[in-house]
């Protein structure tokens, strides 16, 4: 995560964004009406948030959750998990994660609006007229939380305020003291969300070894049906990188799995997957080049080439960092994937999908490579 997109570390900051006095805006009319919560969040208990997102990531209904302070849970954590992974993959401490919350939080009440005061929209209620993109832009979660960090990052000597002051420099609100009430719960999500992506040690932002105890691998017949439905872009709550993996495929593993979440794009480069430019995401066989690049090791660039680079193994052979391949035919398929070990695979299949972890039984592997 520097590796979620952490070490990700393939989007770069630009100055762009964030010249001045044009990029106000003012708080959400509807957040601004409900922000009666303020004595009801002093006392998070953060295990027991932990215990809730992670049931959440995991695909459980909003029958048997609750988090306090969030009243769509099912909604509203998927995109606090997109805010705090766009700042992982921007290298963006943890507390400009915790900023980036609470004023999500604050604004939109973690939902994506369509909706706003004036023409402000999604989660932050960024402005179209203010300069913070097209209305369609800011509706993408990914784009919005990229052009609030890099708003925020532009603040001079945002580290050393408040946390309702660092959002107020970035947001300009009418509500200035409002973001304040958030903090506690922010904190609590920004742990319990970091801590779901591997690599990410201390939930600060920074890269690290990989989390939990690690499962011995070696060689693994295993088809991922132990851990059944996976939903689209989590972490199955019991997986870790197996213990003897290649470091340089571990390397590769954790990059991709930063991923998650982000959307594919035909013909993208997986240069900037969680950038505003769709072109910077990935398809199936860039995810596998920018993952490997990332450990040192050259890929070329399509499926139709990745299935000659280094040796074949067999499908029972399989160790964490292997290519497999679908589709088409063995000699020409037409989707890649890397096997992760424990019977799981991290892809990213088509159009209108993102970056998700799915079992090998769900594969027809037509070949398999170890490019190490």
């Amino acid at each position: 995560m520097k590796a979620l997109a952490a070490g990700i570390g393939a989007v770069f900051l630009s100055p762009l964004l964030i010249a001045g006095t044009g990029m106000t805006l003012a708080a959400s009319a509807e957040a601004a009406q409900t922000t009666g919560v303020s004595n009801c969040l002093t006392d998070i208990d953060a295990g027991k948030v932990a215990d809730q997102v992670t049931k959440i990531l995991d695909g459980a209904s909003s029958e048997d959750v609750r988090v306090e302070g969030l009243d769509l849970p099912t909604e509203q954590i998927p995109h606090a998990q997109t805010i705090v992974a766009t700042g992982i993959s921007l290298d963006v401490p943890k507390k400009g994660q915790i900023i980036a919350l609470a004023t999500a939080m604050q604004e939109s009440r973690l939902r994506n609006l369509n909706y706003g005061d004036r023409d402000s929209l999604g989660l932050f209620q960024q402005r179209p007229s203010q300069g913070w993109g097209t209305a369609q832009q800011i509706r993408d979660p990914v784009y919005a939380s990229e052009r609030f960090y890099k708003a925020l990052l532009a603040v001079d000597g945002w580290q050393q305020m408040t946390v309702t002051q660092a959002a107020q420099a970035v947001q300009k609100s009418g509500y200035p003291d409002a973001y304040a009430q958030w903090e506690p719960l922010a904190t609590a999500l920004q742990k319990a969300i970091a801590a779901t992506f591997p690599g990410n040690s201390d939930s600060s932002g920074s890269s690290g070894k990989d989390t939990g105890a690690a499962a011995p691998s070696g060689c693994s017949t295993e088809d991922g049906s132990q851990y059944g439905p996976i939903p689209e872009g989590a972490v199955p709550k019991s997986y870790s990188i197996p213990k003897d993996t290649d470091p340089r495929a571990r390397t590769a593993i954790v990059w991709a799995m930063h991923q998650l979440g982000t959307m594919y794009q035909w013909g993208g480069s997986c240069t900037a997957p969680h950038g505003p430019d769709p072109m910077g995401r990935c398809d199936c066989s860039s995810l596998m080049q920018q993952a490997y690049a990332k450990a040192g090791i050259q890929l070329t660039r399509t499926t139709y080439t990745q299935v000659n680079e280094g040796k074949a193994v067999s499908v029972k052979a399989l160790k964490p960092g292997d290519l497999i391949f679908s589709r088409g035919t063995a000699a020409r398929p037409e989707h890649v994937g890397m096997y992760m070990g424990e019977g799981l695979v991290i892809e990213v299949p088509r159009t209108g999908k993102p970056v998700r972890i799915t079992p090998l039984k769900d594969w027809d592997v037509l070949a398999a490579r170890r490019v190490l």
